[in-house]
């Protein structure tokens, strides 16, 4: 195909914007899908995605316009899923940034457009749901100019939802992006910038071919993996999969080649021909790193084979998150997972249950410390029972965050306030319109990962929006809190807390169990320590049954000698018996914030 007719974008936006939306109206208005057809997230495929009513894995799709191909993406806009859109920008030259005229820029808009201009792309501007009675387009235009610098006249105005601008903003496209380069005639250099697994027929890649040529007939070369290949299929995206006999520099499609393992086809990978490879491979991507730990548990202990195949099948589908095996004293075999945010998490653990049948019980999510020890060396513990001794721990360094908080100018005060009672330490402080400022934390991430997201949006009435990003690794005061029922530590419940905080955690998790262990025969003490020190206790009163019921006057000694009796009947149950602990109690206490 002429290169100087192939046009390849991606849209991005902050959450709710409409990206999904006016991916649905490009598709009908350049006939890709007939209206019969046409559905609402008609790129979703997912069910989660549907219901959720967001964008999880990125979707490509190839359309015709005016004599012109456009190769579009439609990415996720949840910062948890902002990797997948770094790896859609590597096969684009330009994009299209939504901006909702109601709501103005929110912190993933800026997030994902310095991710455009860092990658070098043409910036296509839209203010979407110019069809809202709030909209306030010419507002926003000034603002998107003073923030981002794009020129308000440039800026289109487009309604996803009644197609309002969108022919204009193809007609944009198609002007205003950079025809791909690359050399037809040079040795093939693909890259795949994403991949899913097919159980029918192994993984199905996304490719982008940056030179060369590839055929069904090449035998393949997966750079990185170092593995061969034969093609079983090459096509493109209509959106339905349509095959080609081959694909050419700047065109984006699938590859199909019985690949069963999809660590062989990771995003990232570069393609080349077996028999004339290319030099080098292409800049791939970095690898995602895991940011919050939890364990996953299978609620009947016989599923723990299930779930283990499980994380195997979904691995294929998105090798985001990490798994290895692990144990607990109380909940017994599970894995310990690593995700990037809490919402990926969650939808993790909603997969595992609906596409594999699973009952899972997640402990609390921790982060990934770095702890040196007294000997020099240097060890990386993600759950609270790797810490080593108290005695043994020269210093405890925890992962921090540059946040981003994007809100109405009148929620400054109460924004500080939680930040600040978060640890957070206050970067800088812009306003970029009368009323509406920026404000950028340093922030742990342990501080961040339970309820930071919903106290934001409660203190704010929703109004607030956030990004993050790594910032590093920093010392701190770091302890490990350890809950001990009759003086036995229970490892499910420990958790690694800044000492300011340990004392508040202690007396919460001992309080919230002595609401959750049932009474036993004997007295049960539930501490909270901190190595050797007790920071906290309640007590689970025994039963006592009225031994003296029967006796009616006489010596006050006969009574005191059944009491005795009791008493030291329950001194001997205490040291054999076991605390009974339900299921219930865990899923309970593990969920304490």
């Amino acid at each position: 195909m002429d290169l100087s007719r192939i046009r390849n974008t991606s849209i991005i936006a902050h959450i709710d914007h409409g990206k999904s939306t006016l991916a649905d109206r490009m598709l009908e208005l350049t006939g890709a899908v007939d209206a019969r057809e046409m559905r609402d997230q008609y790129l979703d495929s997912m069910d989660l995605e549907r219901e959720r009513g967001i964008t999880i894995k990125l979707q490509s799709v190839r359309l015709s316009w005016r004599d012109h191909v456009i190769n579009l993406i439609d990415t996720p806009g949840h910062v948890d899923f902002g990797y997948e859109v770094s790896r859609s920008l590597a096969a684009c030259e330009s994009v299209i940034l939504v901006v909702d005229a109601a709501q103005g820029i929110e912190a993933q808009t800026l997030a994902n457009c310095y991710l455009a201009l860092e990658n070098d792309l043409e910036i296509v501007a839209a203010l979407n749901k110019i069809d809202l009675p709030a909209a306030e387009p010419d507002r926003y235009a000034a603002e998107i100019e003073q923030v981002l610098g794009i020129p308000a006249d440039e800026i289109l105005r487009i309604s996803a939802k009644t197609g309002e601008g969108v022919t204009e903003l193809l007609d944009a496209v198609v002007e205003r992006t950079p025809p791909p380069s690359g050399d037809p005639e040079a040795p093939l250099q693909a890259l795949i910038f994403d991949s899913h697994f097919d159980q029918y027929r192994g993984v199905v890649s996304s490719v982008r071919v940056v030179n060369g040529v590839l055929t069904g007939r090449t035998k393949l070369r997966f750079m990185q993996a170092g593995t061969t290949h034969e093609p079983d299929e090459i096509g493109v995206r209509t959106p339905a999969n349509v095959p080609v006999e081959s694909l050419g520099p700047g065109e984006v499609g699938y590859l199909i080649a019985g690949i069963k393992d999809v660590g062989e086809a990771r995003s990232g990978e570069t393609i080349t021909d077996d028999r004339r490879p290319a030099p080098a491979p292409l800049e791939g991507y970095r690898e995602p790193k895991p940011m919050v730990f939890s364990g996953l548990y299978p609620v009947d202990g016989d599923e723990f084979a299930d779930l283990r195949d499980a994380l195997e099948k979904l691995r294929l589908n998105d090798a985001s998150f990490t798994y290895e095996p692990e144990t607990s004293g109380a909940l017994g075999f599970g894995f310990r997972c690593g995700f990037l945010g809490l919402l990926h998490m969650e939808i993790v653990r909603e997969r595992l249950e609906r596409e594999f049948g699973l009952s899972l019980i997640s402990t609390a999510p921790s982060v990934e410390y770095r702890v040196r020890r007294t000997d020099g060396s240097t060890l990386v513990v993600s759950n609270p029972s790797e810490m080593p001794p108290a005695a043994e721990i020269a210093a405890i360094a925890e992962p921090l965050l540059e946040v981003t908080i994007l809100a109405p100018a009148d929620h400054t005060g109460t924004l500080m306030d939680l930040c600040q009672s978060r640890r957070g330490r206050l970067e800088k402080m812009e306003y970029l319109s009368p009323e509406r400022i920026e404000l950028r934390y340093r922030i742990p991430l342990a501080e961040v990962v339970i309820d930071f997201f919903d106290q934001l949006k409660s203190r704010t009435q929703g109004y607030a929006s956030l990004d993050y990003e790594p910032a590093g690794y920093e010392e701190a005061d770091l302890v490990r809190v350890d809950i001990l029922l009759q003086g036995e530590p229970v490892d499910a419940f420990s958790a690694i807390v800044h000492r300011d905080r340990a004392y508040d955690y202690g007396k919460a998790m001992a309080a919230k169990l002595k609401e959750l262990i049932p009474r036993q025969q004997f007295e049960v003490p539930i501490q909270a320590a901190i190595g050797g020190r007790i920071i906290a206790r309640e007590t689970v009163k025994a039963y006592r049954k009225d031994v003296t019921a029967k006796l009616y006057g006489g010596d006050v000694t006969r009574k005191r000698k059944l009491l005795e009796k009791q008493k030291a009947g329950k001194k001997r149950m205490k040291t054999i018996g076991r605390v009974d602990i339900p299921q219930e109690a865990f899923i309970s206490a593990l969920q304490l914030d």
